[in-house]
């Protein structure tokens, strides 16, 4: 049988990479994640999944395990909203 799913909501933390803010994206990771800066790659963040590039103007999100993942700018507009 098919059913509809709704996703629930879910508070994440995180950061927009600007290609110039690396002190700041490694100080958000802090030691829970392997996240390196390569010239020509931009953003490589190691995952359990392999690694995971960041292009500039993607968001960095540190999920609700702690993991971090890149998110594209549009899909984060459309996934998250400020909380005030």
């Amino acid at each position: 049988m098919i059913q509809t799913y709704v996703k629930r909501p879910v508070a994440v933390q995180a950061i927009e990479w600007t290609g110039e803010n690396i002190n700041e994206i490694m100080q958000f990771a802090g030691s829970t994640a392997v996240i390196s800066c390569h010239q020509g790659y931009g953003l490589i963040i190691h995952t359990l999944e392999g690694q995971l590039h960041a292009s500039i103007g993607d968001f960095i999100i540190k999920g609700v395990q702690g993991e971090f993942h890149p998110c594209k700018p549009d899909i984060f507009a459309l996934t998250y909203e400020v909380q005030e």
